[in-house]
């Protein structure tokens, strides 16, 4: 059976489920400062190398995500044409939503 066009609506579930984790949004909030590999945001996650590995290839694979090898490592950096020109990495749009990453607040 044929894979159904990409019509904006499934765009923007992919999307959606890619960060419908917290633990990958978690991961994007920490690549708003810019590029890290595997190993940097497990250590500032406190999590398993293996299990954050698994949470980036579901952003890559929804195109949240780019890689940049250097070396033997990869760095992965939030996509550019997800990011708000305006307000850069607080922002990322979707085309069919925007999603505000800015820091959290408590309350």
């Amino acid at each position: 059976m044929a894979e159904p066009s990409r019509t904006p609506e499934i765009e923007c579930a992919v999307f959606l489920k890619a960060l419908g984790d917290p633990l990958r949004l978690q991961i994007v909030r920490g690549l708003q400062s810019g590029p890290l590999s595997v190993s940097d945001i497990a250590l500032s996650l406190d999590q398993e190398i293996g299990v954050v590995s698994h949470h980036l290839r579901v952003l890559f694979h929804a195109h949240v995500v780019t890689t940049q090898r250097d070396g033997k490592f990869i760095y992965y950096s939030l996509s550019e044409d997800l990011l708000n020109p305006r307000t850069r990495k607080q922002l990322l749009d979707f085309g069919c939503c925007k999603l505000d990453i800015g820091p959290m607040t408590t309350h």
